[in-house]
């Protein structure tokens, strides 16, 4: 089976589609799929529901996607620094699932994992909570929190063989196993590919199984998300 496509927009054909849910891997800007976010924002689908731990930044990254209004839910954890999101929510415009970071991990997880719900301590007695079931293990608390299954998943690898083997390069794994195992679709965008069997078993992160498409990004622009310099003494 043939997983490589030319091109990141080539790669979305015929896959997404209006009003689906996607997951999107990335922390901040750091392990975003740039290519394939450019190329579901000139797709021009629109009404999705995204599951990302935040929405990139203004202009950038999932920032593309609600300028260009192709967003109208977003499940996160962290929104902090895009101001046209902040202005959306606040005006009524898009919809926010609150998740606490650790959870959204572990729904995507599961989500892989064929885990249709799991209980967590996490959010209890907040409105995370809120219309969820709680139940009590031990004398403690637990709200149940579903599964995610989106039906494209978008994640980003720093290479992957032909077959669709995955190794990720250190902080820019974060959310993009999770997404890519959850995924009923799974499309990754890489920096580099090999032949299949030119990577050690036991490099690999994430087996080839959870991969449906591959496109090559060898020269993304990895945007720094905020840059803090400290001031040189004497200077």
């Amino acid at each position: 089976m043939n997983k490589l496509y030319p091109s990141a927009a080539q790669a979305l054909q015929g896959i997404v589609a209006d009003g689906q849910l996607l997951a999107v891997g990335g922390f901040g800007l750091c392990g975003i799929p740039e290519a394939l976010i450019a190329a579901l924002r000139d797709s021009a689908v629109k009404n999705l529901t995204v599951i990302s731990n935040n929405a990139g930044v203004d202009g950038f990254g999932l920032g593309q996607l609600l300028e260009t209004r192709q967003i109208k839910k977003m499940i996160s954890s962290y929104v902090g620094e895009n101001k046209e999101f902040e202005r959306q929510y606040l005006a009524g415009e898009l919809e926010l699932e609150f998740t606490p970071q650790g959870t959204l991990a572990e729904k995507l997880r599961a989500g892989g994992a064929g885990i249709p719900a799991f209980f967590t301590r996490t959010g209890v007695g907040t409105i995370v909570a809120e219309g969820k079931e709680l139940r009590e293990f031990d004398g403690q608390t637990y709200v149940m929190e579903h599964a995610l299954n989106p039906d494209v998943s978008l994640v980003k690898a720093y290479k992957a063989d032909k077959s669709g083997n995955l190794v990720f390069r250190r902080t820019a794994r974060n959310f993009n196993p999770a997404a890519a195992m959850a995924g009923k679709i799974t499309v990754v965008e890489v920096e580099q590919l090999v032949e299949t069997g030119a990577i050690d078993p036991d490099e690999v992160h994430l087996p080839g199984i959870y991969v449906h498409r591959i496109v090559v990004n060898a020269n993304p622009e990895k945007r720094i998300e905020k840059r803090t310099l400290s001031e040189k003494k004497g200077a």
